[in-house]
Order: C-alpha cells, then structure tokens, then sequence
C-alpha cells in the first residue's frame, strides 16, 4: 500500500523559515516519475507550488513562490523536501505532498497518482 506522509508544518512568523518532508512508501520511491507540492488556503482551491522530477534533473515552481521555495527528493532516504523560507502570510495553507508514475511536473491535480494527507503551515504578520 503506497503511502505518503507529510510533516515539518508549524506556526512560524512572516519573514520565518520552515522545511516541510514527505516521505514515501510502498512502492520504489525512484520508480515515480515526478512529485510535486500542493497546497490549499481556506476557501480557495488546491494549487500547484512545486515539483520535481525523478532524476531531481528539473524544477518547477508557481510564480508566487519562485526564488523563495525550494523542492529537493533523496531517493535514498524516500523523501521530499520543500524548503520554504520568506514566508508571507499569504504562504498559510495546508500543504500536500503527490506523486505521479508516468508523465512529468504538471499543476495538474488530477495527473497525480498519490497523496499525502497534508500538514498545515501558518504565517502569522
């Protein structure tokens, strides 16, 4: 049974760092061919923030967080990492971790195979 497990979210106040993990199991974590995160705020719907491909050769990030997030995978270690520093109140969200067995990075929700059942972050001004 393929699992993925989120964790690393917290209260953290603007300007603040945090490094979210998601970590895999259940089926070989090299073999996904992409994994991204997601996130949702209240009342808005899911949206793309990062992904990666399995070969970590190429990113990908939403325009509201390029230059201040960073996505990374340890295969070794089954894990991805989304390393968010600056962070802005707008950043509170309850953050999701998917993966995908064929195809590459998309913002597409439904493209994913698996997800996480997410951590919350909080911003506070």
């Amino acid at each position: 049974q393929v699992q993925l497990v989120e964790s690393g979210g917290g209260l953290v106040q603007a300007g603040g760092s945090l490094r979210l993990s998601c970590a895999a199991s259940g089926r070989t974590f090299s073999s996904y061919a992409s994994l991204g995160w997601f996130r949702r705020a209240p009342g808005k719907e899911r949206e793309f923030v990062a992904g990666i491909t399995r070969s970590a050769s190429s990113t990908y990030y939403a325009d509201s967080v390029k230059g201040r997030f960073t996505i990374s995978r340890d295969n070794a270690k089954n894990t991805v990492y989304l390393q968010m520093n600056s962070l802005k109140p707008e950043d509170t969200a309850v953050y999701y971790c998917a993966a995908r067995i064929f195809g590459g990075v998309t913002s597409s929700v439904d493209e994913y195979n698996y997800w996480g059942q997410g951590t919350q972050v909080t911003v506070s001004s």
